[in-house]
């Protein structure tokens, strides 16, 4: 099973093979295949155009042999009375003589279908033909006395040739004697036209082939080299990755660092100074007490009250690494926790509206959306400048977004590249990871929007049992 399964899940070198190869060979058969056509229809054009050319000749040529044949005995035919039988038998005396090469022959016919003349096949002379059609059904005697009724013109049929007794397709000329009623024509038989039109077209396929052959031979070369260019392409790819993967390491050991750092300076710069606060104070209410003074009672108090700023403080520091709102409340009262503490520290005015959905997003959204919602205050705070925040979380058919917008200067103006580049991309990544996008709109006259969207596979399908509802709106 584990072929088909890896041909179902190709590798990151198969699907660049298969993006490279594939629109390539499908390219060039489109290719091959309009040139093919092309060059059949113009040769099919050219070929044609010979066939008509070698036909108009053929057709030429008996117009001549017909005129020629008539002025040779027109001078009988011209003096002679309708029913001169003497002058009539001259005549076809004459035309049973006009035989031209292994084939060439005239020909007689009453307007009844009487055969009159016929010197190579005498057999058929005396005899009537009214009906007579070629293999293909093709009429021939009715036609040939209906275009000389009218006057004179070709016909072309299917005819046994006289040196052969092979049928072979043969083109007509007939014209009339109206006073005696005959129709009188010779023929050609144009088989070596048609030999010389089909060796044409078995040319043109040959090379039609040979241009198939040759476009094969290409694409094949080209495949060689879309294939080497992949593989070389692929060790590039994974080497980049590996490097990739290293900066992303570092980066993420940067980042521990640098949180280990924040929380050991907060700790330093906060807890610790108010711890000292509250030691140099129990110090003083205990050498206040041995030596009986009455104020003893004062440093005491204020050792408690900061003893109760540095419980708060440990608080705040374990809220910002892991608020414990989210877990027990959801993302809504925790962003709203977040807002309005923001707002107390700060001194910008900020606003927060959600909608009622439950505590339906995983874990991993709800990580995602209240560190974004984390740093986008914090980049607020120290960049931007704004005296105004509005942050907006809701649920809709497609998932959650969150949307954060502030009135202040803006990235560009506001802050530098340096400055809030790595909490952008800190944000970017988290999207990322959960298949979710990031937005960040800049308005022309100032004021940044950064508006997250976490797909709808990240909601919980909805609980069976309904929950309590809370004053807060939950996530």
């Amino acid at each position: 099973m584990r072929r088909p399964l890896s041909f179902l899940s190709p590798s990151y070198a198969q699907k660049l093979t298969l993006l490279a190869t594939v629109p390539l060979i499908a390219a060039v058969a489109a290719i091959a295949m309009i040139v093919a056509l092309q060059a059949r229809a113009l040769a099919e054009r050219e070929i044609t155009t010979l066939e008509t050319q070698l036909i108009e000749a053929k057709k030429a040529e008996l117009h001549n042999y017909v005129t020629q044949a008539r002025n040779g005995f027109y001078f009988v035919y011209g003096r002679a009375a309708p029913d001169d039988d003497a002058a009539k038998a001259q005549v076809t005396q004459i035309l049973s003589a006009m035989i031209y090469g292994d084939d060439g022959q005239f020909f007689v016919y009453d307007y009844d279908g009487n055969a009159i003349v016929s010197p190579r096949q005498t057999e058929r002379i005396n005899e009537n033909w009214t009906g007579l059609t070629d293999s293909e059904g093709t009429p021939v005697v009715d036609e040939l006395i209906r275009i000389a009724r009218a006057g004179a013109g070709y016909h072309t049929y299917l005819w046994p040739k006289p040196s052969t007794g092979e049928e072979a397709r043969m083109i007509t000329y007939v014209t009339s004697f109206p006073s005696w009623q005959w129709a009188v024509g010779t023929g050609v038989f144009i088989d070596d036209v048609l030999a010389s039109v089909a060796n044409a077209r078995a040319d043109v396929e040959a090379r039609v082939q040979r241009t198939f052959v040759y476009i094969g031979g290409i694409t094949l070369l080209a495949l060689l080299v879309v294939f080497a260019t992949g593989m070389f392409i692929n060790l590039h790819e994974r080497r980049l990755a590996d490097a990739k993967l290293k900066k992303l390491t570092l980066r993420v050991f940067d980042a521990q660092e640098e949180e280990r750092g924040r929380v050991a300076r907060e700790l330093h710069d906060g807890i610790s100074q108010i711890l000292v606060g509250v030691r140099y104070a129990l110090d003083n209410a205990r050498r206040r007490l041995e030596r009986g003074d009455p104020k003893a009672e004062e440093p005491l108090n204020k050792g408690i009250t900061t003893l109760a700023d540095a419980i708060s403080e440990v608080r705040r520091i374990s809220r910002d690494l892991r608020p414990g709102a989210l877990d027990d409340l959801g993302l809504g009262p925790a962003i709203k926790t977040l807002t309005e503490e923001f707002e107390a520290r700060t001194g910008i005015t900020c606003t927060f509206d959600t909608v009622v959905f439950r505590n339906r997003l995983d874990n991993d959204a709800k990580i995602a959306l209240y560190r974004i919602a984390q740093e986008a205050l914090t980049n607020v705070e120290r960049h931007s400048g704004a005296t105004r925040v509005e942050i907006d979380l809701r649920g809709h058919r497609r998932g959650a977004t969150l949307r954060i917008k502030d009135n202040g200067k803006g990235l560009t103006t506001g802050r530098s590249a340096g400055s809030s580049g790595l909490g952008l991309r800190n944000m970017q990544e988290r999207m990322d990871q959960l298949g979710g996008t990031l937005r960040l709109i800049e308005a022309k006259g100032g004021g940044t929007t950064i508006e997250a969207n976490v797909p709808l596979t990240h909601l919980l399908p909805p609980e069976k049992t309904e929950a309590k509802p809370t004053k807060v709106a939950a996530e």
